[in-house]
Protein backbone atom coordinates (compact mmCIF):
# COMPACT_ATOMS: atom_id res chain seq x y z
CA UNK A 1 0.00 0.00 0.00
CA UNK A 2 1.48 3.39 -0.96
CA UNK A 3 2.26 5.82 1.86
CA UNK A 4 0.78 9.32 1.87
CA UNK A 5 2.09 12.03 4.14
CA UNK A 6 -0.83 14.33 4.94
CA UNK A 7 0.68 17.59 6.11
CA UNK A 8 -1.72 19.91 7.89
CA UNK A 9 -1.23 23.55 8.80
CA UNK A 10 -3.01 25.91 11.17
CA UNK A 11 -6.16 26.65 9.21
CA UNK A 12 -9.73 25.69 10.13
CA UNK A 13 -9.96 22.65 7.80
CA UNK A 14 -7.21 20.94 9.84
CA UNK A 15 -9.97 20.23 12.38
CA UNK A 16 -11.49 18.02 9.65
CA UNK A 17 -8.33 15.94 9.17
CA UNK A 18 -10.20 12.69 10.04
CA UNK A 19 -12.32 13.23 6.92
CA UNK A 20 -9.20 13.50 4.75
CA UNK A 21 -7.58 10.50 6.41
CA UNK A 22 -10.64 8.31 5.85
CA UNK A 23 -11.02 9.44 2.23
CA UNK A 24 -7.34 8.71 1.56
CA UNK A 25 -7.54 5.32 3.25
CA UNK A 26 -10.59 4.44 1.16
CA UNK A 27 -8.55 5.40 -1.92
CA UNK A 28 -5.86 2.89 -0.89
CA UNK A 29 -3.33 5.07 0.94
CA UNK A 30 -1.50 4.28 4.17
CA UNK A 31 -1.77 7.74 5.74
CA UNK A 32 0.76 9.37 8.05
CA UNK A 33 -0.29 12.69 9.58
CA UNK A 34 2.29 15.43 10.04
CA UNK A 35 1.21 18.74 11.51
CA UNK A 36 2.82 22.11 11.96
CA UNK A 37 3.51 22.68 15.66
CA UNK A 38 0.64 25.15 16.00
CA UNK A 39 -1.77 22.81 14.17
CA UNK A 40 -0.72 20.06 16.58
CA UNK A 41 -1.71 22.42 19.38
CA UNK A 42 -5.11 22.97 17.77
CA UNK A 43 -5.61 19.19 17.65
CA UNK A 44 -3.93 18.37 20.98
CA UNK A 45 -7.05 16.70 22.40
CA UNK A 46 -7.45 14.55 19.27
CA UNK A 47 -3.88 13.36 18.66
CA UNK A 48 -4.44 9.93 20.22
CA UNK A 49 -7.57 9.41 18.13
CA UNK A 50 -5.73 10.52 14.99
CA UNK A 51 -2.90 8.10 15.78
CA UNK A 52 -5.41 5.27 16.15
CA UNK A 53 -7.06 6.26 12.88
CA UNK A 54 -3.79 6.24 10.91
CA UNK A 55 -1.96 3.52 12.82
CA UNK A 56 1.07 5.83 13.01
CA UNK A 57 2.31 8.43 15.48
CA UNK A 58 1.27 11.97 14.59
CA UNK A 59 4.45 14.00 14.15
CA UNK A 60 4.95 17.73 14.44
CA UNK A 61 8.57 18.09 15.53
CA UNK A 62 11.89 17.03 14.08
CA UNK A 63 13.35 13.87 15.63
CA UNK A 64 16.68 14.00 17.38
CA UNK A 65 19.72 13.12 15.26
CA UNK A 66 20.33 9.39 15.39
CA UNK A 67 16.79 8.47 16.41
CA UNK A 68 15.04 6.03 14.08
CA UNK A 69 12.21 7.36 11.98
CA UNK A 70 8.84 6.14 13.25
CA UNK A 71 7.08 6.65 9.92
CA UNK A 72 7.51 4.73 6.68
CA UNK A 73 8.95 6.78 3.80
CA UNK A 74 6.33 8.58 1.70
CA UNK A 75 5.29 7.76 -1.83
CA UNK A 76 3.43 11.07 -2.11
CA UNK A 77 2.62 14.16 -0.05
CA UNK A 78 -0.55 16.18 0.36
CA UNK A 79 -0.16 19.57 2.03
CA UNK A 80 -3.71 20.38 3.15
CA UNK A 81 -4.80 22.68 4.46
CA UNK A 82 -1.73 24.71 3.60
CA UNK A 83 -1.59 28.34 4.69
CA UNK A 84 -0.10 31.39 3.00
CA UNK A 85 2.66 31.30 5.62
CA UNK A 86 3.63 27.72 4.77
CA UNK A 87 3.33 28.26 1.00
CA UNK A 88 5.63 31.28 1.27
CA UNK A 89 8.24 29.56 3.43
CA UNK A 90 8.09 26.44 1.24
CA UNK A 91 8.71 28.45 -1.92
CA UNK A 92 11.60 30.24 -0.22
CA UNK A 93 13.10 26.93 1.03
CA UNK A 94 12.79 27.88 4.70
CA UNK A 95 12.18 24.53 6.43
CA UNK A 96 11.81 25.75 10.01
CA UNK A 97 9.31 23.01 10.93
CA UNK A 98 9.16 19.29 10.26
CA UNK A 99 6.23 19.86 7.91
CA UNK A 100 8.22 22.36 5.84
CA UNK A 101 11.33 20.17 5.92
CA UNK A 102 9.40 17.25 4.46
CA UNK A 103 7.73 19.41 1.82
CA UNK A 104 11.05 21.00 0.83
CA UNK A 105 12.75 17.60 0.53
CA UNK A 106 9.84 16.19 -1.49
CA UNK A 107 10.74 18.55 -4.31
CA UNK A 108 14.33 17.33 -4.40
CA UNK A 109 13.20 13.71 -4.14
CA UNK A 110 10.73 14.21 -7.02
CA UNK A 111 7.85 12.84 -4.95
CA UNK A 112 4.33 13.53 -6.20
CA UNK A 113 3.15 16.49 -4.14
CA UNK A 114 -0.20 18.25 -4.09
CA UNK A 115 -0.92 21.44 -2.14
CA UNK A 116 -4.47 22.44 -1.29
CA UNK A 117 -4.34 25.95 0.21
CA UNK A 118 -6.89 27.48 2.53
CA UNK A 119 -6.51 31.23 2.24
CA UNK A 120 -8.82 34.18 2.15
CA UNK A 121 -9.19 36.64 -0.72
CA UNK A 122 -7.15 39.34 1.03
CA UNK A 123 -4.24 36.93 1.48
CA UNK A 124 -4.60 35.74 -2.12
CA UNK A 125 -4.30 39.35 -3.29
CA UNK A 126 -0.80 39.73 -1.83
CA UNK A 127 1.60 40.31 -4.75
CA UNK A 128 4.19 37.83 -3.44
CA UNK A 129 1.77 34.90 -3.74
CA UNK A 130 1.98 34.80 -7.54
CA UNK A 131 5.75 34.35 -7.41
CA UNK A 132 5.57 31.73 -4.67
CA UNK A 133 3.02 29.73 -6.65
CA UNK A 134 5.23 29.96 -9.75
CA UNK A 135 8.23 28.62 -7.80
CA UNK A 136 6.29 25.68 -6.38
CA UNK A 137 4.52 24.84 -9.64
CA UNK A 138 7.82 25.14 -11.50
CA UNK A 139 9.26 22.57 -9.09
CA UNK A 140 6.45 20.14 -9.89
CA UNK A 141 4.12 20.83 -6.96
CA UNK A 142 0.48 20.77 -7.99
CA UNK A 143 -1.08 23.73 -6.19
CA UNK A 144 -4.87 23.54 -6.27
CA UNK A 145 -5.99 27.13 -5.88
CA UNK A 146 -9.02 28.49 -7.67
CA UNK A 147 -11.47 26.42 -9.73
CA UNK A 148 -9.38 23.25 -9.44
CA UNK A 149 -9.20 23.38 -5.65
CA UNK A 150 -9.86 25.96 -2.96
CA UNK A 151 -11.35 29.26 -4.01
CA UNK A 152 -10.25 32.05 -1.66
CA UNK A 153 -13.12 33.35 0.45
CA UNK A 154 -13.78 36.79 1.92
CA UNK A 155 -11.87 37.26 5.20
CA UNK A 156 -13.79 35.73 8.08
CA UNK A 157 -16.22 33.87 5.81
CA UNK A 158 -14.53 30.55 5.05
CA UNK A 159 -16.36 27.24 5.30
CA UNK A 160 -13.89 24.67 6.62
CA UNK A 161 -16.46 21.89 6.37
CA UNK A 162 -16.65 22.42 2.59
CA UNK A 163 -12.87 22.11 2.09
CA UNK A 164 -12.38 20.10 -1.15
CA UNK A 165 -10.25 17.21 0.18
CA UNK A 166 -11.62 15.01 -2.61
CA UNK A 167 -10.14 17.23 -5.33
CA UNK A 168 -6.65 16.88 -3.87
CA UNK A 169 -7.00 13.12 -3.48
CA UNK A 170 -8.25 12.82 -7.07
CA UNK A 171 -5.21 14.76 -8.26
CA UNK A 172 -2.92 12.52 -6.21
CA UNK A 173 -4.54 9.45 -7.74
CA UNK A 174 -3.88 10.88 -11.21
CA UNK A 175 -0.28 11.64 -10.26
CA UNK A 176 0.47 8.38 -8.50
CA UNK A 177 -1.03 5.97 -11.05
Amino acid sequence: MPVLYLIGCTAPPVKHSPTAIKLAQTAGWDVCLILTPRAAGWLADELDTLQELTGHPVRSEYKMHGQPDVLPPPDALLAAPVTLNTLSKWAAAMPDTLALGLLTEAIGKHLPTVALPYINAAQAAHPALTGHLAVLRGAGVQVLLGEDGHTPHPPGHGDASAFPWHKALERLADTHN
